[in-house]
């Protein structure tokens, strides 16, 4: 089943979310037990050819790839969708016009307008067009208060699959600081709003979590939850190795190697 499969059925999808470039990463993504791993071009310090190589990594190793593109530009969603993502998401969408904009970059016509050219997509599904247009998800983010103002014209637009929520920018907007705010009222409302503006219109509502915090997500109503991203783990891992190493004595068994 796909992505655009699973959340169109109303089940729930977990993933995780690259920062970090480097294929070997992507696959130790892929071969756990979630669905999705999102490449992150926005932010963090991936670029264009890593992708490509994170995308074929992520894929080969039974995963489902998707991308974060760094911006609403027709040839950057075009290009990492021709690198073989299952599905685009795209940061900053406040209107209807913007989100008309991606999902005619996403889709082929006559659903949209996205240049033919799949280069490495097509490596691996040779019937790229009917491929696309069964699996290709279409995710705009709503990271502001314009965005929620916006709403129902957003997600009234045809071709979309998904919504991916922001925290830290949304919560930026709402006049709070961009971590830290899981109690805060001003934010649990406007997540309340999106979640049910989504129930209205079929859409699956997603957002950036963390596992601890998927559980609440969970119960507000979202159905797409990241729930672990590649840098946050490879601190938490170290500063729990040395946490460890610190207090340890000689007395003892060792809880694993390297290999």
């Amino acid at each position: 089943m796909t992505l655009r499969d699973t959340l169109s059925a109303g089940s729930e999808a977990l993933g995780f979310w690259l920062s970090m470039p480097g294929f070997v990463g992507a696959e130790i993504a892929a071969r756990q037990a979630v669905d999705y791993v999102c490449v992150d071009t926005q932010h963090g310090a991936i670029d264009y050819l890593t992708s490509v190589s994170m995308i074929q990594a992520i894929e080969l190793a039974g995963g489902t790839p998707i991308a974060r593109v760094p911006w609403n530009e027709p040839g950057i969603i075009g290009k990492t969708l021709d690198a073989g993502a299952h599905g685009v998401v795209v940061p900053m969408v406040n209107t209807r016009a913007e989100a008309e904009a991606v999902v005619r970059s996403s889709r082929y016509v006559p659903d949209g307008a996205r240049s033919w050219g799949p280069v490495m997509a097509a490596q691996r599904h040779p019937d790229n067009r009917a491929w696309a247009h069964d699996t290709i998800a279409v995710i705009p983010m709503i990271e502001t208060r314009e965005a929620i103002a916006n709403l129902d014209e957003i997600l009234s637009v045809p071709g979309i699959d998904a919504i991916y929520v922001g925290p830290a920018d949304l919560s930026l907007s709402l006049g709070l600081e961009p971590a830290g705010n899981a109690d805060e009222s001003v934010l649990d409302e406007a997540l309340a709003t999106i979640v049910d503006a989504c129930g209205r219109h079929g859409i699956a509502p997603g957002i950036h979590s963390s596992g601890s915090l998927a559980a609440r997500r969970r119960e507000q109503g979202f159905r797409m939850i990241t729930i672990g991203s590649d840098a946050l783990a490879v601190r938490a891992g170290y500063a729990s190795e040395l946490a460890s190493a610190s207090a340890s004595t000689t007395e003892g068994t060792p809880s694993g190697d390297l290999y």
